[in-house]
């Protein structure tokens, strides 16, 4: 599984990173894909097609970023992030402190963005 310096380095991933896609818009574009309307800007056409996208996980209580590899028929865990235990901190507070995979937004948006993208 890489890291956040392996994402560093690999500029054809970072391009390829849907900072707007969420768990849930990805499973109704990838699993669902031959019963949707072509509403939005994606449009899955095939198995082929996939999206790179950040989710925060909190099932294990601390929350960690996983970058997610999706097409029609997988989900994988690319990539596993640690957050700083701040902004973690003030993640679960913000969060309710409950469980599950979210959408990246916020504040461990931002921060990820400058990790990546300001490097």
């Amino acid at each position: 599984m890489m890291n956040l310096d392996q994402i560093k380095g690999n500029v054809d991933l970072l391009n390829e990173i849907d900072w707007e896609m969420t768990p849930e818009e990805a499973v109704r574009l990838y699993l669902e894909w031959g019963n949707n309307w072509a509403s939005g800007n994606y449009v899955i056409r095939s198995k082929s097609d996939e999206a790179h996208y950040f989710v925060v996980n909190t099932w294990k209580g601390k929350p960690v970023i996983y970058l997610v590899r999706r097409n029609s028929e997988d989900a994988k865990e690319i990539a596993r992030i640690r957050i700083p235990d701040e902004l973690a901190r003030r993640y679960m507070a913000e969060n309710g402190n409950l469980k599950g995979v979210y959408a990246i937004e916020g504040e461990v948006k931002r921060w990820l963005r400058r990790e990546l993208l300001d490097a």
